[in-house]
C-alpha cells in the first residue's frame, strides 16, 4: 500500500478514535482551517459550527466504524469514499444509530500531512 494511502487510512482511524474519546483538539488537527462540511438538511458549515456541534456531544457515548471503499490520490489532493456507522448514546438515554456513505476531499499540506478539506456526510437513521 502506498505511503499516502496508508497515511489517509491512519487519518480516518485517528478521527474516529479521537471522536469516540471526545478529543476535540485532535479532531481539529485533522482538518484544514477552511474545511467545509455538508450534511442533509443543513447549509454547508465550517470549523466554527463543527466545534459547536462537537461540544454538544459532551457526555454522549459514541461508537463508530468505518469501511473505506475507495481512496483516489490526485497529487496534493485525494478523495475518500467510506461507509460509516455511528451510534450515539446520551447519559440515561436511548441509543441513536446512523449509517451511510461519506465522501471526503483531503489536501496534503506543505509539511506532508493529509487533512480533511471537504466532507459530505450522508448518514441516515437506522430503523
Amino acid at each position: 500500500m502506498p505511503d499516502d494511502e496508508q497515511a489517509i487510512r491512519e487519518l480516518i482511524q485517528s478521527w474516529l478514535t479521537a471522536s469516540q474519546k471526545g478529543d476535540l483538539q485532535t479532531v481539529l488537527s485533522l482538518m484544514t482551517d477552511d474545511v467545509i462540511f455538508m450534511v442533509p438538511g443543513l447549509e454547508p458549515f465550517g470549523k466554527e459550527a463543527f466545534v459547536a456541534s462537537f461540544k454538544g456531544l459532551t457526555n454522549v457515548h459514541l461508537e463508530t466504524s468505518s469501511d473505506i471503499k475507495e481512496i483516489k490520490l490526485l497529487g496534493e489532493w485525494a478523495y475518500l469514499r467510506t461507509y460509516l456507522e455511528v451510534t450515539m448514546t446520551p447519559p440515561g438515554g436511548a441509543s441513536a444509530r446512523r449509517s451511510g456513505y461519506t465522501l471526503s476531499i483531503l489536501r496534503k499540506e506543505s509539511y506532508g500531512r493529509w487533512r480533511v478539506a471537504r466532507d459530505a456526510n450522508l448518514l441516515a437513521p437506522v430503523m
